[in-house]
């Protein structure tokens, strides 16, 4: 049996459709009723479960689990403004993943899986200048911002894996990831605790229409980014390997710039006939960020490796998007914009 945390959020729904369809037996764990509808119809156990109290473990199973997997977790980009603390970020990030250790320890759960963000590297980007960065080359947090507190309680999750895997023997593995796409939560985001609608939608609405597409800033800059898909791809490794532990990068290894970007865009959306063009406001600033990782580890250790270029993500995003498989991912994100917009 296997145990998913975060099991409503984006990279949870896609996880358990491949384990599901892999005939594995997955117990789903969230907290979203949206969650509930939707793997109650797909016939999904389903368990209600805020990692922030001890006391709702005891609803979950505590016998022959062969692994945890842990991706719940307070993030930015679902924070407004007015919905902002610090003490959400330490109870989630830090306190429910102490809680979800200790579920393993006192159940003795083999393995945990835990996804963290990059984002506490930052203050390598600029200096590595295009370098790949390293599993080694350890953290760089910037303390100031809306991700501070995510990094800070994330890094203390991450090292509360590593204190479970040392002390008590689970196999702890962290897979950090640079910014995950695919069809979900591409809608809008909070910003700096406001909502704005991502790039990445509107470029792909634009295209759509045959409507120009408009590139802020440098052309040229370009970051590392992974599919979902091969994120799912890189669990399920993990999942299997025996005797691993330790952090590994998992992205595409590369940068793409965002006229790459674009072009592909334009490549898989346009219509026939109304081919898009880009256009370029270089005076007007992104907030883009330029950076790339080493994925030679999770090459070598995981066996792992992305299968999906941008473009081949692009196709699929589509072909996702229009089976309607993972619909309830838009509604959720709409449930949760319309709430904070009604406040």
């Amino acid at each position: 049996m296997i145990i998913v945390f975060g099991a409503g959020g984006f990279i949870g729904t896609y996880l358990i459709d491949q384990l599901v369809a892999d005939g594995a037996n997955v117990v789903a764990c969230d907290i979203s009723e949206i969650a509930k509808a939707h793997y109650d119809e797909r016939r999904v156990p389903y368990r209600h479960v805020d990692i922030t109290r001890k006391e709702q473990f005891a609803n979950l199973p505590a016998e022959r689990i062969e692994a945890v997997v842990h991706l719940a977790v307070v993030q930015p980009a679902n924070v407004s403004e007015q919905d902002y603390s610090p003490l959400d970020y330490a109870m989630v990030n830090i306190v429910g993943t102490l809680n979800i250790l200790e579920f393993c320890r006192l159940n003795r759960v083999p393995k945990i899986i835990y996804t963290c963000s990059h984002r506490n590297t930052q203050g390598l980007w600029a200096g590595k200048a295009g370098q790949p960065i390293l599993e080694s080359d350890g953290r760089a947090i910037l303390f100031t911002g809306d991700y501070a507190m995510f990094s800070i309680s994330e890094s203390a999750a991450s090292d509360c894996v590593e204190h479970y895997t040392q002390r008590y023997g689970i196999e702890g593995i962290i897979l950090r990831l640079p910014p995950v796409y695919g069809f979900g939560p591409h809608l809008e985001i909070f910003k700096d605790g406001k909502p704005i609608k991502t790039g990445f939608l509107a470029l792909i609405e634009n295209a759509e229409r045959g409507q120009p597409l408009v590139l802020w800033g440098d052309p040229a800059m370009a970051r590392d980014i992974v599919y979902v898909k091969d994120v799912v791809a890189a669990i399920l490794l993990a999942l299997r390997r025996k005797g691993v532990a330790g952090l590994y990068n998992i992205s595409s290894g590369r940068q793409l710039s965002l006229q790459d970007q674009a072009e592909c865009v334009i490549r898989v959306f346009s219509p026939p006939g109304k081919r898009s063009e880009i256009r370029y406001r270089p005076e007007q600033p992104h907030y883009f960020e330029s950076y790339v990782y080493d994925i030679a580890k999770a090459r070598d250790i995981l066996g792992w490796q992305p299968k999906y270029s941008f473009e081949d993500m692009l196709r699929d995003y589509r072909k996702e998007r229009e089976s309607g498989r993972f619909a309830f991912l838009i509604r959720k994100r709409e449930a949760l914009m319309a709430r904070t917009a009604n406040r």
